[in-house]
């Protein structure tokens, strides 16, 4: 059966559908990862998104249970350049294939991901529409153009947790704020001995001291930081009381509960190969990304707050400090999943910090 991929600009790709059948659109986004598919299709922050693997062959390892980084797959499409049917893994459970139809995730397969890629790079993102119902490509087009933009979509209340629950540990109790958390954070925590306790976005900073946390963490989650406001005040009542780690769209909650501002970006960074420099040591990371949004560097001036790492491809802001309090925060995925695990000293630094180790 043949798909479609309409652009709000009028570009069409046809190839061939695989997954499930229907329509869904979206923001049309690409990764440049050359594994970790399966992490990226089971990641919360990419909810409300047609996503494009750049890498050509998808597929080829499988599908893993163990792999998850959520219960669920959250994208609205997913778009290669050849989907691999026969993977080869001794881990593998289902093919791709099974996955996307068992989670309704349509799939589309042979057509020129490094044409559509170049496009998103040179336009920017755009709103698409996918589908295998829908023969007519003017059709999706004129729907692709009246599809909601990316902001104004409440998508964090689809991912995150609704209800307060306790993962055990020995050492530090830390309360993970849930925009759509990624498992593997709650996994690093965990593996340093820390009792995790996650709450839904909306919980009250009442109820987050109540827990009688030695830090917060701010996950990571979906869309733009300014359509979850609640959570920007209920931050700006925790800051100075806890130790605070803020990561993705936690990152930006928190720079934008601490005063400054944050931008859409033109395409966003989305991969596992995107280097990060640690301002304080001047060392350079190899990091995992997924976000289209920014905090503005210049809305920072006069604040008590500081880059703390950069991004060595555009320069734009990848982790803030506080100079005079115990919250920090980085853009990118320090838990990685997929890799690479080089930033994971992000999580030490954390516990170091509610130690009181570190000012």
């Amino acid at each position: 059966m043949h798909s479609l991929l309409a652009l709000e600009d009028g570009t069409v790709f046809e190839g061939k559908a695989f997954g499930a059948f229907g329509e869904q659109w979206g923001e049309v986004v690409f990764n440049t990862g050359m594994t970790g598919y399966q992490e990226v299709l089971t990641d919360p922050s990419y909810c409300g998104q047609v996503v494009v693997m750049t890498y050509p062959l998808i597929g080829n390892y499988g599908i893993m249970k163990e792999d998850f980084e959520s219960k669920r797959a959250f994208v609205r499409g997913f778009v290669v350049r050849e989907e691999c049917r026969q993977p080869s893994n001794w881990r593998l459970s289902e093919t791709i294939d099974s996955f996307l139809k068992k989670e309704g995730v349509i799939g589309l397969s042979g057509i020129d991901t490094r044409s559509l890629t170049r496009r998103l790079r040179s336009h920017g993102t755009m709103r698409g529409v996918i589908s295998t119902d829908t023969a007519d490509a003017a059709v999706l087009v004129e729907r692709a153009k009246n599809c909601p933009h990316l902001t104004g979509q409440e998508l964090v209340p689809i991912v995150a947790t609704k209800e307060i629950y306790t993962l055990p540990g020995s050492g530090y109790r830390v309360v993970l704020v849930d925009f759509g958390a990624k498992l593997n954070i709650i996994r690093c925590l965990r593996e340093r001995g820390c009792e995790v306790v996650v709450v839904p976005p909306t919980a009250a900073a009442g109820e987050i001291l109540a827990l009688n946390p030695d830090g917060i963490v701010l996950s990571n989650g979906p869309g733009d930081p300014v359509d979850v406001p609640y959570a920007i005040e209920t931050l700006k009542q925790l800051i100075g009381i806890k130790p605070i780690l803020g990561i993705c769209l936690g990152h930006q909650v928190l720079g934008l509960a601490l005063g400054a501002k944050t931008y859409k970006m033109k395409f966003g960074h989305r991969g596992a190969n995107h280097p990060v420099k640690d301002l304080v040591t001047g060392r350079v990371y190899i990091s995992s990304h997924n976000h289209g949004f920014s905090v503005d560097e210049e809305s920072m001036k006069g604040l008590d707050i500081s880059v703390s790492h950069r991004n060595l491809n555009d320069g734009t802001v990848e982790g803030l400090r506080h100079k005079f309090l115990p919250v920090f925060s980085v853009q990118y995925h320090p838990e990685a999943s997929p890799g690479p695990r080089d930033s994971e000293y992000i999580f030490d630094e954390f516990q170091e910090m509610m130690a009181g180790e570190v000012k």
